[in-house]
């Protein structure tokens, strides 16, 4: 069987290293807010390019931050793309904020710029772009808005670590970041973990308190705070894998040029990229009409599949409100899409196997 995601291989290559940096955290007695967390924090920032960045307890817990410490709220209106994880809208309508939900691009599945202006009302605070699938946002038309209606530009960078736009990575394009470090992302940890990167000393000084019970002295508390912290276990880990994550993204690269090049079948739409360093491929996205049809076929040919994601947010039951909402490319992607293995750790025969396979289903 080749595996969607084998997360023990991925790992297993460097296992020595995380093993040695588990035993020092475990040596050190100090398991919050110690040194590996700031270690790890230091060369994240540096690797996005970003003056500050924050380790949190997961992805959603960064996006939350983000927006509780812009003081969004009641009837705020943050502009987002219709298509992504509900993690993205999740972290909108628990801050009370209202999601304005703009369809995306057919081709790259972003969002689309060209749509953007026409949701700006008088209410909206910010723009929350997703770089979704691993692939960067074009951002020249979105900060050229955020500029003209004095927007914020919120990156959800989930999926995209690592990701380039015009020499620039994910994490410093907008005026502040979201990342997950789940174990299934590019970078990913041994649990639970997020990151929040920002230029914006004064911003990122209230969310270390804010996720800090609001607090950054002891006991002394200037928010209504919260607990998110990235545990020192994690964070070394982190650190360890953050020094493979331009290798490990550009097997990614290599193994979605092959599947591009190669396979050959009409009733298949491959994935589109504007520049090879844009996407870091965290999945493999492709569209077909008989989706059923061929995940079934390929997992009788032993390959594993994912569908990110098979129902739309706007006829999830968590928004019922939404559910008289027509959104006709989001409900064309969510029907149509499906994910291919792809892993810095596949072999060159796993990845030839998936092409042969997929060229002969009819």
């Amino acid at each position: 069987m080749i595996k969607f995601l084998d997360l023990h291989k991925v790992n297993e290559r460097y296992r020595d290293e995380i093993d040695d940096k588990i035993k020092e955290v475990l040596d050190s007695g100090w398991y919050l807010l110690g040194r590996q967390n700031e270690f790890f924090c230091k060369n994240f920032a540096n690797y996005c390019g970003a003056k500050f960045a924050l380790g949190v307890a997961n992805g959603l817990d960064a996006l939350n931050l983000i927006i509780k410490a812009y003081e969004f709220g009641a009837g705020d209106e943050i502009i987002v793309p219709a298509h992504t994880y509900i993690a993205t809208i999740l972290a909108i309508s628990q801050n009370q904020c209202i999601p304005i939900l703009v369809e995306p691009d057919i081709l790259t599945y972003n969002i689309n710029p060209d749509l953007i202006e026409q949701k700006i009302t008088p209410k909206t605070k910010a723009i929350m772009l997703v770089h979704l699938y691993g692939t960067a946002v074009p951002m020249d038309n979105i900060l050229t808005l955020a500029k003209k209606y004095n927007l914020k530009v919120i990156e959800d960078s989930a999926q995209a670590h690592g990701a380039v736009y015009k020499g620039k990575k994910t994490g410093n394009l907008g005026d502040i970041a979201a990342f997950s470090f789940y174990p299934g992302k590019n970078l990913g940890a041994l649990g639970d973990g997020g990151a929040i990167t920002t230029n914006d000393e004064e911003l990122y000084l209230k969310i270390k308190a804010i996720a800090n019970y609001g607090s950054l002295k002891k006991y002394e508390h200037r928010y209504k705070g919260v607990n998110s912290r990235l545990d020192e276990i994690q964070a070394a880990v982190l650190d360890v894998k953050l020094k493979y994550l331009d290798k490990d993204n550009e097997r990614r690269r290599q193994i979605a040029k092959y599947y591009c090049e190669n396979i050959k079948n009409p009733n298949i739409i491959l994935p589109q990229v504007y520049d090879e360093a844009a996407s870091v491929w965290h999945v493999f996205v492709i569209r077909t009409q008989n989706r059923t049809q061929l995940q079934n076929y390929l997992s009788d040919n032993a390959i594993e599949t994912n569908i990110h994601y098979p129902t739309p947010i706007h006829k999830q039951s968590a928004y019922k409100e939404w559910e008289s909402l027509s959104l006709p490319i989001t409900e064309q992607i969510c029907k149509e899409v499906l994910s291919l293995p792809i892993s810095p750790a596949m072999s060159d025969a796993e990845v030839e196997k998936v092409v042969e396979i997929m060229n002969v289903y009819k």
